[in-house]
């Protein structure tokens, strides 16, 4: 087992709440609030809120320990791989021992399954993590939480539609969380095969669809960089391409951009997706802003695919048609 259980922890998401990394966000689950009708002096809720924030300190040093074994070096670091491998257990052990001791006195409290539930599939029990989540769902089917969390986990595991649907519900509990447009976008985005046949729409439909969706999930975070970068990689799917909304999106996320890095890293973009459009001097104006070392190897990619095209006089794909919206 060695470092087996560290190096699961350390994810932030569980494969029972992602969606598929491989393309851009993993889907985000949500842990579990209080009930919003409690009082805050509700000695259970009190209680779950420190067993919470306990189960947040134990990742936190869950993955403080990864990084040390993962540093480990020389003669000893076997020893001392096993001996972080064994505080881990012990403190996530402790943790879960609080979380079923809580649902033992309170075996009807929706948001201690749903919080459990994530605890489970942080440690990579997803089976058992979705039980915690559907019982959730059944002591409270008003919980969007719960419905979000589930979605997710279909989203990837199967049925996908199963998981359309539950978004769905979690959006109509409660339209005004990013996140589950956000899931829900992505979703719809990479199984585009099954939204199809689900909505009764066709694949530009689908990609309007998506967009829509992450358009919501702008409008409710618009400051969030991340989501604005998730929309726009997500033109890099589309065909035909719709050059001009994906410039329109990174720019948005230029706005956003923390840093110099980051910045340099959008106007790669800029340039891949003007190349494609036959405007060669506007790609070579971005380009000349990349100078980071971290992103040479992409620029010298992007200029020879530019050079190349220009050699053989490839003329730019035709302009962007409009999108027609989405049926309901």
């Amino acid at each position: 087992m060695a470092i087996r259980l560290l190096l699961a922890s350390l994810a932030l998401v569980s494969l029972c709440a992602q969606a598929v990394s491989q393309k851009s966000p993993g889907s985000k689950d949500s842990k579990s609030t209080p009930a919003r009708s409690a009082p805050a002096t509700d000695p259970i809720e009190a209680e779950l809120r420190k067993i919470m924030a306990d189960d947040d300190a134990a990742q936190q040093q869950v993955e403080k320990w990864t990084i040390q074994a993962q540093n480990a070096e020389g003669p000893t670091a076997p020893s001392v791989r096993a001996a972080l491998q064994l505080k881990a257990e012990q403190r996530l052990a402790e943790v879960r021992k609080r979380y079923e001791e809580f649902l033992a006195r309170n075996p009807r409290h929706a948001s201690g399954h749903l919080a459990f539930g994530s605890f489970l599939c942080e440690q990579g029990l997803e089976r058992d993590g979705v039980k915690s989540w559907e019982t959730a769902r059944e002591l409270d089917p008003k919980n969007p939480a719960a419905w979000n969390n589930l979605a997710n986990h279909y989203g990837h595991r199967g049925p996908v539609r199963k998981g359309f649907d539950y978004y769905g519900k979690a959006i109509e509990l409660d339209s005004g969380q990013p996140v589950y447009h956000h899931n829900f976008a992505t979703t719809v985005f990479l199984y585009r095969k099954d939204a199809m046949e689900h909505f009764k729409l066709d694949e530009q439909q689908v990609f309007d669809k998506a967009l829509a969706l992450y358009a919501r999930a702008q409008e409710l975070d618009p400051r969030d960089f991340t989501l604005a970068t998730d929309i726009a990689q997500t033109f890099y799917g589309i065909r035909p391409p719709r050059n001009d909304a994906a410039l329109a999106a990174w720019e948005r996320v230029l706005k956003l951009a923390p840093g110099e890095f980051e910045r340099q890293g959008i106007y790669l973009h800029f340039a891949r997706i003007k190349v494609n459009m036959g405007r060669f001097d506007e790609a070579r104006a971005h380009l000349a802003k990349v100078t980071h070392a971290h992103h040479q190897v992409v620029r010298e990619r992007v200029t020879k695919t530019m050079e190349d095209r220009q050699k053989k006089g490839l003329a730019p794909p035709a302009p962007d048609k409009a999108p027609q919206p989405p049926e309901d």
